[in-house]
Order: structure tokens, then C-alpha cells, then sequence
């Protein structure tokens, strides 16, 4: 009898570990090609920061492929634009010291420079030719390395034109011969800006996206794009997209930024810690890893397992496939809320809520409730979700309050708008006084009320 309730649960776990998508536990993965996915190094003149966050990106991305007995080589460092903050040339000889002072022999630097940033200063056609003379790589170029093909356009030599039709038409014929030479490999393909409405950051609401390449990029489900320019994190489930093509957020390596709500471009106070990249990998079946690292926690953030991309039938990481997935947190039992005196209110303590389908909570839903039964305030507090080494504890501030007693009541949310059960808490505040306290409640429904009607047209 033993033995088989041994058998039936062996089964079980079987059955549970290929209901989902290839996971990060995959151990039988060999390499045949690694390479670094970057951008946004945002080198300056007056700080060594992201230099300094640059060779330690490549220090760990040479340890890891050292202690790999299989396959020890680490192919490829590419970085998806706005290498430098001001685009002056001081930056660009900066950014190529620290790169190309860590790069080992053997390891191909691949980049494009961006329109923004790296366009600050110098006309297209110099800023496209000093990109060239520095590091030897033609500002769009086409590569193979291990037998893969990685594409990249930099912004067009044209000053008042992000892409030419020149350029756009080059990138079919590229993709043609790439697909022509082997249709079942993953093509690489990087440029600055997201593709509109594909990965976190890319909306018209968030702003970083941009219309060039989607109509030609959907024609190719070989392809797997790499951009930046949003900094939102990449290992927010939805920084990977999958469509037509597959698209991947880089993140970056020189501050994280977020959309909540109808708050564009937030940046939490410690935003400037975060510096992140990918490592990428592929083995001999086309399969595609990928691993989201933390630079300066020297830790995983996230992992990716892709049953060869190329096919278009592999597409496990449409957003409706993962908000599927989406299932609510928990907290643990016996989890409470705790509760610091500020002046006019007080600092929620929210303990850390569990995730129960392996994507992050990237959000805390706070309402606080007065004596009445009323809702006073409603405000969100974003967990650091986006560091390997993030605080288990999420503070949140409540003030502006008139004295009395509250009920404060906590959600976590996914990605995908999931939430869990609420943990709740009473708490007393030492206000501010009733007169001063009912213009601070209006006005806290005002906003709500304004926050409403433009959610309405996001």
C-alpha cells in the first residue's frame, strides 16, 4: 500500500511540473551559446556609478559561465542603448574604457546607440561613426556567433529621424537571410525602444514604446527582441512577451522605474540600488534561458525556461496565458499589520505576502476605514520586488488624519491584478484636529475622484 501512494504522488508531481511551462529547475540544460542582455549604463562624466556596475555585470557573468563544466564561454555582451547619460564624447570613450577593459578575448561587445540620451550632444552622422570608431561595430549591424544570428539598429544617421525606411528595409532583408540560413534557430534582434504594447513600459499610457518594427517583426516568430529605454524591471512577468514574436525588457543597469495606476514614471526612493541584466542562453534543442540578475546583490532575480521561440506554437508568455496563470498571494498565518505614531497618522508595516504561482507581488493595496464605516484613504505601497536582496517588511505612511480610531485593511496584488485575502489592523491616530481633518479628507476624495475619471481613458 506504501508503495503505491509513493507511485501516485511521484505521479502527481510529474503531472504538476509539465502543466506549466518549462521551469527553472531545468537541470538537463546545456548551453551552446551565453551571452549578456543589457542597456541603459547612462555613463556620465561626473559619477563612476554604472562603470563600476558594468565590471561587476561582466565579473559575474564570467563567473557563471566558469563554473559551468558543460559550457564555459561567455559569447557576447549587448547592450540595448543610452549607453551614456549626455551623449558627449567624454561619456562614450568612459563607457568604452570600463567595457572593453573587462571584456576577456572571445567575448563579441554588440550595442546600437540610442536617440535620446546618447543623441544629446553630437549629429546623428558623428555620433553614429564615433559609436564605430570606439568599438569597432558598425552602429546597425548583423552578427553571427555559435551559429546565431543577432541584428541591431542604432538610430538612423538622420538628424529629426528616429528610422529611416533604409533602415527597416535592411532589417527584412537581414531577418530573411537569418531565417533563409536556419528558420528553426532564434534570431536576436535589439534596438533601443520597446515595441508599442508588448512589454511592461511599452503602452501608450507609459509612454516607452515606439510603432517602427512590429508590422515587420510579427513576420518572423524567430525572432526574440531585446530593448530598454523604460528601466522598468525585468523581472516583472510582464517585462516577457509573447506574440508574433517574443520581446524582452532589459531593465537597466542605471535606476528602476514603474506605472502604477495612473502614476507614470515613479520612482521609488531607492530606485538608483537596482542595475539589472539578463544572462541568455541557448542549447542544442533551440531552447532559450533566460535569467534576470541583480548587479549589486550578485543574485537571480528571475528564470525563464522557452521551448524553442522560434516555433510559433511555443508560446507560453502571451499575457493572457500569463494572467491565467495569475493566481492570488498569501499571507502567512498569523501575519499582522503593525503601526508606528507619525505626526497626523501613522506607518503601516506590512509583512511580506507569499507568491502561489512563482510570480512576484508587485503591490500592496492599503484602505483605511474610520469609526463610521467610511473609507477614508486609499493608497498602494510598492514592495522591492525588483531587488534580489529586497526587505521582507513594506512600509507604508498614512497622515493628514484627524484623531481617532481606524481600521486599516492590506491586499497583495500580482502583476495581473490578482489579490489576496486582506490582513487587517486597527490602529488609534493622534490627529490633526476635526476642522483641519474634514479639507484633508475632501481633498484625499477629490483625488480619488480625479484618479477615477483617468483610469477611464489609460
Amino acid at each position: 500500500m506504501k508503495k503505491l501512494i509513493c507511485i501516485l504522488l511521484s505521479c502527481l508531481m510529474l503531472a504538476s511540473v509539465f502543466a506549466l511551462p518549462a521551469s527553472a529547475a531545468d537541470d538537463a540544460f546545456v548551453p551552446v551559446l551565453r551571452f549578456i542582455a543589457a542597456s541603459d549604463t547612462h555613463v556620465r562624466s561626473d559619477s563612476d556609478t554604472t562603470c563600476i556596475r558594468i565590471e561587476k555585470m561582466l565579473s559575474q557573468g564570467y563567473a557563471l559561465a566558469d563554473g559551468d563544466a558543460a559550457y564555459n564561454k561567455l559569447d557576447a555582451l549587448l547592450v540595448a542603448g543610452d549607453l551614456t547619460n549626455d551623449g558627449t564624447k567624454e561619456e562614450f570613450d568612459k563607457f568604452w574604457s570600463y567595457v572593453s577593459g573587462s571584456l576577456r578575448e572571445g567575448t563579441q561587445f554588440l550595442g546600437v546607440v540610442a536617440k535620446n540620451h546618447d543623441g544629446y550632444v553630437m549629429p546623428r552622422k558623428e555620433l553614429r561613426q564615433n559609436f564605430t570608431d570606439l568599438t569597432g561595430l558598425d552602429a546597425d549591424f548583423h552578427k553571427v556567433i555559435g551559429g546565431y544570428h543577432f541584428i541591431g539598429l542604432s538610430a538612423s544617421d538622420t538628424d529629426g529621424v528616429h528610422y529611416t525606411k533604409a533602415q527597416l528595409s535592411w532589417l527584412r532583408e537581414q531577418l530573411d537571410a537569418a531565417v533563409a540560413e536556419d528558420p528553426a534557430k532564434p534570431v536576436f534582434v535589439t534596438h533601443h525602444e520597446h515595441n508599442r504594447n508588448t512589454v511592461y513600459g511599452s503602452s501608450s499610457y507609459e509612454g516607452w514604446g515606439v510603432t517602427f518594427f512590429n508590422d515587420i517583426l510579427n513576420a518572423y516568430p524567430q525572432v526574440v527582441d531585446f530593448s530598454g529605454h523604460s528601466h522598468y524591471p525585468l523581472n516583472d512577468p510582464r517585462s516577457l512577451w509573447q506574440g508574433g514574436y517574443t520581446a524582452v525588457g532589459t531593465g537597466a543597469i542605471y535606476y528602476s522605474e514603474f506605472t502604477i495606476d495612473d502614476t507614470r514614471t515613479y520612482h521609488p526612493e531607492d530606485s538608483g540600488d537596482t542595475a539589472t541584466y539578463w544572462v541568455v542562453e541557448v542549447d542544442a534543442g533551440n531552447r532559450l534561458r533566460l535569467r534576470g540578475m541583480d548587479v549589486e546583490a550578485n543574485g537571480q532575480l528571475c528564470e525563464y525556461v522557452l521551448d524553442a521561440p522560434a516555433d510559433p506554437a511555443n508560446r507560453e508568455y502571451t499575457p493572457e496565458k500569463q494572467a491565467a496563470r495569475s493566481k492570488a498571494p498569501v499571507f502567512a498565518d498569523g501575519a499582522a499589520l503593525q503601526f508606528e505614531p507619525v505626526e497626523g497618522g501613522c506607518k503601516v508595516l506590512i509583512p511580506a505576502a507569499e507568491s502561489s504561482d512563482g510570480m512576484p507581488v508587485v503591490l500592496y493595496r492599503v484602505s483605511v476605514v474610520n469609526k463610521s464605516g467610511v473609507t477614508v484613504e486609499k493608497k498602494w505601497a510598492l514592495p522591492k520586488y525588483y531587488l534580489a536582496d529586497g526587505a521582507q517588511i513594506t512600509e507604508c505612511t498614512l497622515d493628514g488624519f484627524s484623531g481617532g480610531e481606524y481600521t486599516v485593511s492590506v491586499v497583495a496584488e500580482t502583476a495581473y491584478g490578482v489579490q489576496s485575502e486582506p490582513i487587517t489592523g486597527n490602529t488609534g491616530i493622534e490627529g490633526v484636529g476635526a476642522f483641519v481633518g474634514f479639507f484633508l479628507y475632501l481633498g484625499r476624495l477629490f483625488r480619488q475622484f480625479f484618479a477615477a475619471i483617468k483610469m477611464l481613458f489609460v
